[in-house]
């Protein structure tokens, strides 16, 4: 209806026939319900959702959802952008028997599990396998989906594609090892300290001319155990400047051997 003041209201009405008292049709009787504030909230709730969509379409982040069974019904841009898998592609299927590779589904699926029954996992490691068979990263909030009677439909998860930063960490970690193998077999004795001045790195070299395994000196004091007497202040000295920034070339300092030489 268009009321007096031009506003449009909404009217829910039921439309009965009006017969006289021979059953003649004689007219119409609307019996009606003004609705007009249920329909605005209605048109309310459907942009609300329409927004979510576009949000969880559109986000830079990998959002993914699945239902009571597991199966995927939910799938962002970003999720196909970082497996290439598409929506199609994966809508309907099984999230852990399809794309978790058997050594992490077990653990995969106890955190949907988890989630199907009210507990929420945040920050888990997702392994993915993408379209390509390259494995993606996927740091993970597994969040409970629930219908307007609050029963616990799904799953929701939105994600952070770690990806770039587990490689750097394995590239860190590679480097660490490759380091420590060229310290280890070093043709020169290799010596460490901390700040206090106690042994934290000697190499096999070391150990080599002095007698003294890496067990034996780790964690001592290098100056007060190791240099005899009237070289320690010299040695001190150097180690000190070194703490403090600055380095010293081609200084020669002796030595006690665990033979005593």
């Amino acid at each position: 209806f268009v009321t007096k003041s031009g506003e449009r209201v909404e009217i829910l009405l039921n439309a009965t026939t009006r017969r006289d008292t021979t059953g003649k049709v004689f007219g119409v009787v609307g019996v009606g319900q003004d609705i007009t504030e249920l329909k605005r909230g209605q048109a309310e709730l459907t942009r609300v959702a329409n927004d979510l969509q576009l949000l969880i379409e559109t986000a830079n982040a990998p959002i993914f959802g699945i239902n009571a069974e597991g199966r995927v019904n939910e799938w962002n841009r970003k999720m196909a952008a970082i497996t290439g898998f598409s929506k199609d592609d994966v809508f309907g299927k099984d999230l852990v028997d399809e794309y978790i590779s058997d050594e992490f589904r077990e653990s995969v699926r106890q955190v949907l599990d988890d989630a199907l029954h009210g507990q929420q996992t945040d920050n888990y490691q997702l392994p993915l396998f993408t379209k390509d068979g390259d494995r993606v990263e996927v740091l993970l909030n597994a969040t409970t989906r629930v219908d307007a009677a609050g029963t616990i439909v799904g799953v929701v998860g939105v994600g952070q594609d770690i990806s770039a930063r587990k490689n750097a960490e394995t590239r860190v970690s590679m480097l660490a090892a490759d380091l420590r193998l060229l310290i280890d077999s070093a043709n020169a004795p290799i010596i460490g300290i901390d700040a206090f001045g106690c042994v934290n790195e000697w190499n096999n070299k070391a150990a080599e001319i002095t007698g003294y395994a890496k067990d034996e000196v780790v964690g001592c004091y290098l100056v007060r155990d190791f240099i005899i007497d009237e070289y320690k202040t010299a040695v001190n000295g150097v180690l000190h400047k070194a703490l403090e920034g600055s380095e010293t070339d081609n200084f020669e300092f002796p030595f006690v051997t665990k033979s005593g030489e």
